[in-house]
This record gives structure tokens, sequence and C-alpha cells, in this order.
């Protein structure tokens, strides 16, 4: 990545600062006067790959996560365990899915800062964003129980199955603090392209999160209140870890004052734009139970070829993320350093290879997806039908396209209104297909359903983008 920033003096970082720091740009100095950062900077392949490729390594880590906490229980044979840390793992994506605005939201106002080389600003943003993480986190631990109860309500998992649930979800929300201010940190480094640090995060988090779950509810044998200890120490661990590496790193001559931190209109941004992309998750989360659901209607067996073809969108969307973070940081950084050319490059390099790698895994779904589905299942019926529908699944990679890199484009600029009415208005159309198309046409009409719901997201935020765009660079 090209640096465009005076050399200032800073604090020695100790060694494990120095580590996390190594991809970071030299910091911006500037409160009053302009400074080269926020002069036209070069966005090339590299820049975009530089943030692109760590961030899908990062994501990429949370599924492996999740399998060997499944792997831990599964060794004490007991079904209910099993289920409970399923039950328990779907309310948590549900609980930290909606809170993520946090990482999505400081990154935006943290890329712009960075563009406009006002490093007390992008400290101001992250300890506003601590703050509210921290208040949110405390929220979730007063709630934490009506959430418990709520979710086994909603889920009917079963006796045993609920008792494991209310287990590790008891114990999992002490974490609930460090997890959101994990986001907030993450959004920080992301905001300043420091994306080789935010991989280093993740992998210290589920690093011991693993280790911990594997320590404590295998070798201590404590089962699943061992795993959710696991949990909390990673969150734990990585947000303190990560909180002093991030805090050791910034300039003091340049920190905000209190005033500065808490300035009610700042806050009020911050907090605004968290709660359009709050919006846009509840909405995004609701199309995709509609989609599960709807497919429950025509019985078990299209229920679980639809769960099978969907892991073939996850994998797409694994990297589809990567690029996606990568709009939202150099997105940002042009519109703070008011430089069109690098705002438009950002945004054509990132859909560019987004269509790209899509188009090669809409290639290899078709040609190796009937294989994969045999590795996937052993049951006939069940291989039959998604084979089927493979055509469809292999599809969404490409729709899916533009709805990730819109977003992160819109989130780097902190665009988060038009982005949740744009959700909202692909929603709608992807509800009447569900009650017009999927009547007539089965799940055929319910995947074409989806790969609308999809591509609409993505072209109704391109669609407004030049307009978007002239009105903040003139």
């Amino acid at each position: 990545m090209a640096k465009f920033s005076y050399c200032i003096c800073r604090q020695k970082q100790p060694s494990l600062a120095s580590a996390i720091h190594r991809d970071r740009s030299r910091q911006t100095v500037t409160t009053s006067e302009p400074s080269v950062s926020s002069l036209p900077f070069e966005v090339s392949n590299r820049m975009v790959f530089a943030i692109a490729v760590p961030m899908t390594l990062a994501y990429l880590t949370t599924p492996l996560l999740g399998i060997v906490d499944t792997a831990v229980i599964g060794q004490f044979g007991d079904a209910a365990l099993i289920g409970g840390l399923a039950v328990g793992a779907i309310i948590f994506d549900i609980v930290f899915t909606t809170f993520n605005f946090l990482r999505s939201g400081t990154t935006g106002f943290v890329a712009q800062a960075f563009g406009r080389g006002d490093e007390t600003e992008q400290q101001a943003v992250f300890w506003r964003a601590v703050l509210l993480a921290a208040g949110l986190g405390l929220v979730l631990l007063i709630l934490g129980p009506l959430i418990r109860e709520l979710g086994i309500l909603l889920m009917n998992p079963g006796e045993g199955v609920a008792d494991a649930t209310r287990s590790y979800v008891t114990i999992r929300m002490l974490g609930a603090p460090f997890s959101l201010v994990n986001y907030a940190l993450l959004g920080l480094l992301l905001g300043q392209g420091r994306a080789m640090a935010g991989l280093l995060l993740q992998t210290l988090l589920n690093g011991i999160n693993i280790a911990g779950s594997i320590w404590f509810g295998l070798v201590l044998g404590w089962q699943i209140e061992g795993v959710a200890i696991g949990t909390v120490l990673g969150e734990a661990i990585a947000a303190g870890a990560g909180f002093w590496w991030i805090r050791r790193g910034f300039d003091l001559r340049h920190a905000p004052s209190r005033a500065r931190v808490l300035d009610r209109e700042a806050f009020l941004r911050l907090v605004s734009v968290n709660r359009d992309i709050m919006i846009r998750s509840f909405a995004l989360l609701a199309g995709f139970s509609l989609f599960t659901r709807t497919g429950a209607q025509f019985g078990a067996v299209t229920l679980a070829a639809n769960a099978i073809l969907m892991n073939f969108f996850l994998i797409a969307g694994y990297y589809l993320d990567g690029f996606a973070t990568a709009a939202e940081q150099i997105v940002g950084r042009a519109i703070g350093a008011n430089h069109p050319p690098a705002f438009w490059r950002a945004v054509r390099l990132t859909t560019m290879w987004g269509f790209a790698l899509a188009g090669f895994t809409t290639i290899m779904v078709v040609l190796f997806g009937p294989a994969a589905i045999d590795l996937m299942t052993t049951a006939p019926d069940v291989r039959a039908e998604a084979k089927t529908y493979l055509m469809w699944a292999a599809l969404t990679a490409i729709a899916g396209v533009l709805a990730f890199e819109m977003d992160g484009v819109f989130i780097g600029a902190t665009w988060s209104k038009d982005m949740r009415n744009m959700m909202l208005a692909s929603l709608a159309v992807f509800v009447i297909l569900l009650l017009t198309v999927v009547p007539a046409y089965g799940n055929h009409g319910l995947w074409l359903a989806l790969n609308v719901f999809l591509g609409v997201r993505g072209l109704t935020l391109l669609a407004i983008l030049p307009r978007k765009a002239r009105r903040v660079f003139g």
C-alpha cells in the first residue's frame, strides 16, 4: 500500500505491538492543517488485495471455530449437548450479527478521518465506538436471561437440549461486552487499512477460543460449559490485548479531549449510522430466514438439499466480504481526502475482482458441485434433490457480487440510510416473489427469488451511486 504521510515521532512500540503494526502506513498528523495523506493517492490492485486477502482469511477462521466446538462436544456422545451447542450458537449468531454495525460504522468514520489526515478524529471515533460497545455489552448482560429464554422458546428444542442451551448461553453471555469491544477494535484497524493487524487480532481471538474449548471442554471434561468458558476467554483476551496494542500505538500529542470524544453531534452521527446498519442486518437475516422457512414447506428432503446448496454461496461470501471490506476502507479514505479518482477506482477494482472470482466460483460449482454434494451427504434422495437445483446455487455468487461490493462502498461512505432503504426495498421484492413465483414454480421459484433478492440489493445501490458521489465530490 502506498504511503502518503509525514514521518512523525511516535512512542516506541513493544515487540508484540510492532507485529500488529507492521502493515500500517505511518500515521498522519493534523488537526488544523492539511497533511500529505489528504492529497491524491493511488489505488492499486495491490492495495485492494492487501486488505481483501487478510480479511478473507480472518473470516474463514470463524467456521473453523464452529467445527472444533462441535467436535469437542461430539466426543461425549450426547445428542442433547450437540443440540444445545447448535441452538446456543444460533442465538448468538443472531445477537452478534445484529451488533456487527459497531465494526462497520467505526470502519467508515475512521477511514474518512484517515483520508483527511486527522489522527485526532481517528482516536475520537475509536473511543466513541468503545464506549458504545461497552454500554451495549452491559445491556446484553442485563437482558441475557430474557434473550436466552426467548431464544429457547422460539427454537423449542426439547427439554434436554434446552437445558444444555441454558448452560451454554448463560456462561457465554458473560463475554458480550468483550465481543462488542472487539468489533470496535477491528473497525479501527480496518478503517486505517491495517488488515494484517485485523487478521492477527482475529487469529488471536479464535486461536485462544479453540484452545480454551479443547482444554476446558474436553481435557478437563467440563463439556458444554467448558466450550462456553473457552469462548469467553478468547473474547476477553483478544479485547484486552487488542485494546492495549491500539492504545500504545496512538500518538498522544493528538489525543482528543474528553469533550471531543463525547461531542453530542458526533456521537449521534455514529449512533445514526449504526442504527441504519442494524436495521439493514435485521432485514438481511429476515430474507435468509424466509428462504429457509419457505424451503421447509417443501419437505425434509428439499430443506436438506437447500441447506447443502447454501454452502456454495457461503464459500463465495467469504472472499466477497473481503473485497467489500477493501471497498469500505479505500472508499472512506477517498471521501476523506476528497479525491474522486481514488473513489471510482476503488469501486471498479473491488467490483471487477468480485465478479472475476464469483465467475470462477460459479464454473467450479457447475463442474464439481455434484461430487461435492456426494461428499456432503450419503442420502440418495437428498443428493438427487440438491443436484436438481445446483445451477441456481451456482448463480448466487454472481448475483451477490454487487450486493456485497455496494454494501462496502456505502459503509465506507457512511451512506447508511440509503443502504438501509435499498435493503428494505429488496426484501419487499423478495416477499412478493415468495407469494407469486414460489407457488407456481416450487423450489425453482424459491431459488429464483433468492437470486433476484441478491441482485436487486446490488443494482439499486449501484443506480443511486453516481448521484451520491456527485453530492460529495461536487
